[in-house]
């Protein structure tokens, strides 16, 4: 026995769930769903007994197991429909027994002035198992059959998917949200960093694990395996955190560039590692492929950053893999003191269209007179808000010099302001700035034509930003803004944020 529930219990929820039950018929899943009562039994008398000489046998658990593996099986050959009838069962009917956690809460209560701690103790243990979703007892056994942790992180992304598509006033979004915290919070305890191992990926590890590191990047697509060998090789590192039930998957994947100062490009890191592969002695062009010059490495530089596992969502380990890299970059490079990362900015573009199109309207002023004034050399007049939008999905002004010159004032300006001060909730509306700042990390520098290629401009017109980690400053900054929602910010971003029309930006220290 586990404390989750006696074996009669156990038994009757893995009888009337069991999708085995309604594979074979193809029929609603619900209408298959077995009608049998619950059964009787009980934990807390399994650990108290009814007596004080009653010693309760502890009931085999083979049975349990083959049950919850026919279950899993079945599960994973659902059509969608049927897996969404499934787990809003799960959720709806097997999960807190309310009636039973009155009367036993009455009970408890009945009892607050007894003398018998024994008894109390058991009525507490009763309460306590009461107020246990069932289906958590099917998720610990879940997770005890091989691959049985992967199957939950994968039912995860299916509740998730679920409730995205639910309507606000639907009756099982409730019980859904409550079914998706317990299997967050039960996977929490199982991917604790403690329980992670830390690998760096060369070009030496398994190809499955390189095929999936390919597979998983999510902020700067790999082209080829040439490009996968780059990002594994001199110069560079890519770490992962795996999980001992999961061997074979990568769960947070971090890229780091190693160079001599932090750079503002992606360009930049390429050139970088050429640059500190070359011979200089000899001062020839002949690239050493293999070799690195510690002493050249200042600066790391995490340019990319990737969650695999969609089931793992809100369980934090990507902060944890930063810090833990930190340190072992620190002893391979004694010299590296500087660690920076070079971000994405994923939706300022269409922030950035959201305005223009108020702007156009009358709704607000987002423009200077003198911004106006340059780009009314390049465009109509008369169209110059529906002109600059299209150029702007197209990326047809890339490449025009002129053109190029009169938007980076406006567009480094817009962008500050909305990394530093557009909130949701007081902080950041940015989703990776939001991510790094709560790791303690400073919004550094943002860079003019960092990211060219066809998601970058897609995605922020091609402006990336570094954040800051430094070491000595981390839990400090983390604090104040998770607290506070205190934004630690550099000069040149407070700057660009203070220019904007409208806004005067918070004076902050700045560490440079």
């Amino acid at each position: 026995m586990d404390g989750n529930g006696s074996p009669n219990r156990r038994m009757g929820l893995c009888q009337r769930l069991s999708p085995v039950r309604y594979l074979n018929t193809g029929d609603s899943p619900i209408d298959q769903m077995g009608q049998t009562g619950r059964h009787g039994g009980d934990s807390a008398d399994y650990y108290f007994g009814s007596n004080e000489d009653e010693t309760p046998h502890r009931p085999s658990t083979v049975e349990d197991e083959s049950k919850v593996k026919r279950l899993s099986t079945a599960y994973k050959c659902l059509l969608k429909p049927h897996k969404e009838g499934f787990l809003k069962e799960l959720s709806r009917n097997h999960a807190v027994d309310h009636h039973q956690v009155q009367a036993t809460a009455r009970t408890l209560i009945g009892l607050e002035d007894s003398l018998d701690e024994r008894q109390v103790l058991k009525v507490e243990g009763r309460l306590m198992m009461h107020l246990t979703p069932q289906y958590s007892w099917l998720f610990i056994h879940l997770g005890r059959l091989e691959r049985g942790v992967k199957f939950l992180v994968d039912m995860r992304t299916d509740v998730l998917e679920l409730i995205s598509e639910l309507d606000s006033k639907d009756p099982h979004l409730l019980p859904l949200q409550q079914l998706n915290f317990t299997l967050r919070e039960t996977l929490s305890l199982w991917f604790s960093v403690g329980f992670l191992n830390l690998e760096r990926v060369t070009w030496r590890s398994p190809c499955e694990m390189l095929q999936k590191i390919s597979e998983y990047e999510a902020v700067h697509p790999v082209r080829n395996w040439t490009d996968l060998k780059r990002r594994v090789g001199p110069y560079r590192r890519c770490f992962v955190y795996t999980h001992s039930s999961m061997p074979d998957e990568p769960l947070v994947v971090l890229h780091t560039a190693l160079s001599d100062d932090i750079v503002g490009s992606m360009s930049g890191i390429v050139s970088a590692a050429s640059r500190m592969s070359v011979d200089l002695t000899a001062k020839s062009d002949v690239i050493n492929s293999e070799e690195e010059n510690p002493s050249l490495v200042k600066a790391a530089i995490f340019y990319s950053i990737s969650s695999t596992q969609k089931g793992l969502q809100g369980i934090e380990l990507g902060n944890y893999l930063i810090k833990r890299v930190v340190r072992e970059l620190q002893a391979e490079f004694p010299l590296v003191n500087q660690f920076s990362t070079l971000s994405p900015i994923p939706t300022f573009r269409l922030y950035l269209v959201d305005r223009l199109k108020a702007a156009e309207r009358g709704e607000m002023e987002l423009l200077t007179s003198n911004e106006l004034d340059q780009l009314r050399l390049f465009l109509s007049p008369d169209n110059l808000w529906s002109e600059l939008r299209k150029m702007l999905h197209t990326n047809s002004w890339v490449g025009e010099a002129g053109l190029m010159s009169a938007l980076e004032g406006p567009l480094m300006r817009l962008c500050a302001r909305y990394l530093y001060l557009e909130k949701r909730r007081g902080y950041t509306l940015d989703s990776v700035a939001n991510f790094h700042l709560r790791n303690g990390a400073v919004m550094w520098r943002l860079n003019w034509r960092a990211d060219l290629t066809p998601r970058g401009l897609g995605n922020s017109c091609g402006i990336m930003v570094n954040y800051r980690y430094f070491i000595d400053q981390l839990e400090s900054n983390s604090r104040r803004y998770q607290e506070e929602q205190y934004v630690t910010v550099s000069e040149q971003v407070l700057q660009l944020a203070a220019a904007s029309i409208g806004e005067q930006a918070e004076k902050v220290t700045s560490k440079l």
